[in-house]
């Protein structure tokens, strides 16, 4: 799976808005101008697990730490917001 580069969204406060979609088929993750970023992750959703898991495919698709992205709200929702400390 080939991963955007969205080394240029690594800005210290930027918030990023995404939608996650838990038990896909495959792990994909889509980013546009002006919507949130789609986020397909294989994993349940069940215990955070597909939180964790499109927060380690967010981080690696911006070349960051995943430890640098902090949830900010949206832990039992699909529609999330990270925050990049």
């Amino acid at each position: 799976m080939a991963l955007p580069d969205l080394s240029a969204w690594a800005v210290p406060g930027a918030e990023i808005p995404v939608r996650v979609t838990p038990n896909a088929r495959r792990e994909a993750l889509e980013a546009e101008t002006g919507s949130p970023v789609r986020i397909s992750v294989t994993v349940v959703p069940e215990d955070g697990k597909a939180t964790l898991a499109a927060r380690d495919l967010l981080a690696k698709a911006m070349g960051i730490a995943k430890s640098r992205l902090t949830l900010v709200r949206g832990a039992k929702s699909r529609d999330k917001l990270f925050r990049l400390d």
